[in-house]
């Protein structure tokens, strides 16, 4: 039996003035997404993160993933993470009432169904 599935909301703050490194990363980090880390979390929903300017802060996601060490490799080896676009990784896990059934479009493939 799989244990019950957690869910993180993810936020990914960039460095300023990446905008060009964000241009060269951005298909490997959809790949990543669209893979769930190659299986290390199903992002649920994400997007990017912008000021009032519509300037970019960084990225969110909601993940779906067995473990707070999973959701963690997996924001860890996003690409824009590696080529050093984030300057700061927070993951808070979210109650188990999270309704993440309403979410009836998931970017990765859910784990559980």
């Amino acid at each position: 039996m799989r244990p019950d599935p957690m869910f993180f909301l993810m936020r990914c703050l960039h460095n300023e003035g990446q905008d060009a490194a964000r241009d060269t990363h951005r298909p490997s980090h959809r790949a990543w997404v669209q893979s769930g880390g190659e299986g290390l979390a199903a992002v649920l929903i994400g997007s990017a993160l912008v000021d009032e300017g519509g300037s970019s802060l960084g990225n969110f996601g909601i993940l779906e993933a067995a473990s707070l060490e999973e959701a963690q490799a997996f924001a860890q080896g996003d690409p824009f993470n590696r080529a050093g676009i984030v300057s700061a990784i927070e993951l808070t896990q979210l109650p188990d009432t999270f309704q993440a059934a309403r979410i009836s479009d998931p970017m990765t493939p859910r784990k559980n169904g």
